[in-house]
């Protein structure tokens, strides 16, 4: 396990709560496990190392869930990294179960959720969770309807201890508001990309309240961005697409968290070097075009 990370956090840092300052760049777990999150990794040391690799870059914020896997994502994560280097924040997320088909069955009755919070915790090999994301939406847009009994529940294991921040994934801005009603909420996950921008008004809402948004799929997901004029912008800069994309991302809004996935060590210090590229206003407003 490393013991040292690099002196300056990648895209900088963002804080969500007191306590609780990440990278703003992250890196997201799910591809650690085998094929659409599913079953084990070909190469269990690989995904291992490539942990190792995001602490040495300088990430901070590791997102996952017991439900990757189902629990390989999460038993790589300890295997990885336990014992915790100081500043290293686990956000997991809890709201859905894996069957035996590999599908994503939602799990939102009380006994689920607090059954999936001890879950992680036990296999994460923590005491508490820095950050619980309520996933309540279908694969990759919100459905209609009430998030309070859910995340109720979730609020009442933050006021025990077992969590100490509260998010949301897949929800609109209605429920983002019903949820703070409850409990006080440090992050939304959505599907967003320079590709796909429903959010737009959610990611501006959010950043006026000093709340984190955290893009799911910013590279397109299991299929990546296929656009002409991202690949002309990305040649014209010198660099790959999958960089432009990142940059954008980072420079369209200060509480924009990325969490790009990837099962190799080098795909990951492309996505760091993202990180680092400034996008001129021409090229900024040639991207806004694509969506």
């Amino acid at each position: 396990m490393p013991t040292t990370t690099t002196t300056t956090s990648p895209g900088g840092t963002f804080t969500l709560a007191d306590g609780l300052t990440v990278s703003r760049i992250g890196y997201g777990a799910m591809q650690l496990a085998g094929p659409h999150a599913f079953g084990p990794p070909a190469d269990r040391a690989a995904a291992v190392e490539v942990l190792r690799e995001a602490v040495r870059l300088g990430i901070t914020h590791i997102d996952t869930s017991d439900y990757y896997g189902p629990y390989v994502t999460n038993e790589i994560i300890r295997e990885a990294l336990h014992p915790y280097p100081a500043g290293l924040h686990l956000v997991t997320k809890v709201g859905a179960l894996r069957d035996a088909d590999g599908g994503w069955p939602p799990a939102l009755a009380p006994d689920q959720l607090r059954q999936a919070v001890h879950d992680n915790l036990a296999r994460l090999g923590l005491d508490a969770l820095d950050v619980v994301n309520l996933r309540v939406g279908g694969l990759d847009r919100p459905e209609p309807g009430s998030v309070a009994e859910p995340f109720q529940v979730l609020a009442e294991l933050r006021e025990q201890g077992l969590i100490r921040h509260l998010g949301l994934s897949t929800v609109t801005a209605e429920q983002v508001a019903e949820a703070q009603r409850i409990a006080p909420v440090v992050c939304v996950q959505n599907f967003y990309n320079v590709a796909h921008r429903v959010d737009d008004e959610l990611v501006d809402s959010l950043a006026a309240q000093g709340i984190a948004y955290v893009p799911y799929f910013p590279l397109g997901g299991f299929d990546p961005i296929q656009s002409a004029t991202l690949n002309a912008v990305a040649g014209r800069l010198g660099a790959t697409p999958m960089a432009v994309a990142l940059a954008w991302l980072l420079q369209r809004s200060p509480n924009i968290l990325l969490i790009p996935g990837t099962s190799s060590v080098a795909h990951l210090r492309e996505n760091v070097a993202g990180a680092a590229l400034t996008l001129p206003p021409d090229a900024v407003a040639e991207l806004d075009t694509i969506a």
